[in-house]
């Protein structure tokens, strides 16, 4: 088992968090930009998923392009490095935040039938500084709305020019900073070779082809 694929099964709930802000909203009023950043896009999500129209590739497709236009992917790939950051030649970094990226789509896309039919509820936000929020919300199942809620949050950052998303916890778990737990020790047990990871991460997002 490589070293990706153990993070996806002893933390599976977190790869599957991050197919979450896409797949629905329970929404009444949007109480800040933050917040309405969130639940609209989550609308926009469940109609993709949702539309009897487009074909699975096309479903695919728009879903890649939402994804990736309402997340910081590089953001996150250079942070999720922790200290290799500094480090990597720039090169070898543009080349992991690539992986990064298509290593998140396919996680995202194997895990959104699991969530089809499923929604979120916004339920309020707090603001870390002028332009870092969180956004609080739960998982609702339509089909048994009494049973316990999942709580799922999300970091939305607005100091480049407009919202984007840089991590989301499930259960109170970060996936970002878990991430750069679990990707600083294994690069601390390879030398800290970015080109090793991406490696590991091009392999994973391929095995879900």
């Amino acid at each position: 088992m490589t070293f990706v694929k153990e993070i996806i099964s002893r933390r599976a709930v977190l790869a599957m968090a991050l197919a979450l802000p896409l797949i629905g909203a329970s929404v009444a009023h949007a109480a800040t930009p933050a917040e309405g950043f969130i639940s609209d896009n989550i609308q926009k999500g469940l109609g993709i998923l949702n539309d009897p129209q487009l074909s699975a590739a096309q479903r695919s497709e728009e879903f890649e392009q939402l994804l990736v236009g309402l997340t910081d992917m590089k953001r996150i790939a250079a942070f999720t490095l922790g200290q290799y950051a500094r480090t990597a030649p720039q090169a070898d970094q543009d080349a992991f935040a690539a992986a990064f990226q298509n290593y998140s789509v396919a996680v995202y896309r194997s895990y959104l039938g699991l969530y089809a039919g499923q929604t979120l509820k916004v339920t309020g936000s707090s603001a870390r500084t002028p332009d870092d929020f969180i956004v609080n919300t739960v998982m609702v199942d339509p089909k048994d709305q009494s049973g316990p809620q999942l709580q799922v949050n999300f970091r939305v950052r607005t100091d480049a020019g407009k919202p984007e998303l840089t991590d989301f916890s499930v259960a109170g778990i970060w996936i970002a900073l878990s991430q750069r737990d679990q990707f600083g020790a294994f690069l601390a047990q390879n030398h800290g070779d970015v080109k090793v990871l991406t490696a590991h991460l091009q392999q994973v997002a391929a095995s879900y082809h």
